[in-house]
């Protein structure tokens, strides 16, 4: 497969769990605002900026950090790299230049997907509540990953696809559990109480695993099973052990179709290693967000390998 090919194809599914990880994060930001008690040492909307890595760029545009504005950022502005109408769109840019590497299927889902978000944009903000377009977003994000997987073939274009995928949601995964670290309350004898516990249930349906956590563990959604849940348990689909295994098999199965192997595949193998080898108590003697920031740093390292290895003709 052409390398430009490889790429287009990677991106399409990273920006369209990107979208659905924005839409997700909004959905804890509002979620968790409906607490009147639930005041941290950072606002639930400032938190959603901070685990992002956004506050910066936020700030420049709009100052402070008020719940209208943190939804048009994130879902409208065309400004913002990472909103949801910005990724969507390239998403299908994406698309269209690869249009002959995918089914029929896969290419409406991008499109359907691409033609409504232009429809919204054209409404008054005022029609649009925020529920409606978290559900619009995951909704179409499931459709292309479905599409994506009931008619592709299982070849190389298909493993570059689940590489951009388990790459960004393991990502995703480590930024929404880091949003709850905002807005963590200042005082240690929060930690453990029924608030902090109710932000960590509200995290889960938020990012639709409440059910699945609730199938695996049972009990009460304490933060050490939740973190487990989102960390360690390779049952949970968007939790980091899974991701990690997404990525190496996806990786060992390019090296086996190409018949060589690259720096990316080591450094899959050692992040995935690294998350087999922990435990909960680890993780929370580190610190959660310690461990969190670890691992997205260690991610997106992996990501410049896999562009360096396979995209950009740096390595061979």
């Amino acid at each position: 497969m052409l390398s430009r090919t490889a790429d287009n194809l990677y991106w399409i599914a990273r920006y369209m769990e990107r979208a659905d990880t924005v839409a997700r994060l909004l959905e804890v930001g509002s979620r968790i605002s409906l607490l009147p008690s639930a005041q941290g040492f950072r606002s639930e909307w400032d938190s959603l900026l901070q685990a992002t890595g956004m506050a910066e760029s936020f700030a420049k545009k709009y100052g402070d950090p008020v719940q209208r504005n943190i939804e048009s950022f994130l879902f409208f502005d065309r400004d913002n790299p990472s909103s949801v109408a910005s990724v969507i769109t390239r998403a299908r840019e994406n698309g269209r230049i690869v249009r002959t590497a995918l089914t029929s299927q896969v290419w409406d889902a991008l499109n359907t997907a691409f033609q409504e978000l232009k429809a919204l944009e054209r409404l008054p903000r005022s029609e649009l509540e925020l529920s409606r377009l978290t559900d619009w977003v995951t909704r179409h994000a499931a459709m292309v990953r479905g599409a994506i997987d009931a008619t592709l073939l299982r070849d190389d274009g298909f493993n570059f696809l689940n590489l951009g995928y388990y790459l960004e949601r393991g990502d995703s995964t480590a930024r929404l559990i880091d949003v709850k670290y905002y807005v963590l309350l200042p005082r240690i004898d929060f930690v453990g109480s029924g608030l902090d516990n109710y932000q960590w249930s509200t995290l889960l349906r938020a990012m639709g695993a409440a059910r699945a956590f609730h199938w695996a563990y049972g009990g009460d959604a304490t933060a050490a099973k939740i973190a487990h849940f989102l960390i360690l348990n390779t049952r949970s689909p968007r939790s980091l052990a899974t991701c990690s295994a997404g990525v190496v098999n996806h990786l060992d199965r390019v090296a086996k179709e190409y018949g060589r192997e690259t720096e990316a595949q080591v450094l899959a193998h050692a992040l995935h290693a690294g998350i087999e080898g922990t435990t909960v108590e680890a993780i929370f003697d580190e610190g959660l967000h310690e461990y969190l920031s670890r691992y997205i740093a260690e991610t997106a390292a992996l990501a410049r390998t896999i562009h360096a290895s396979y995209f950009s003709g740096e390595t061979r």
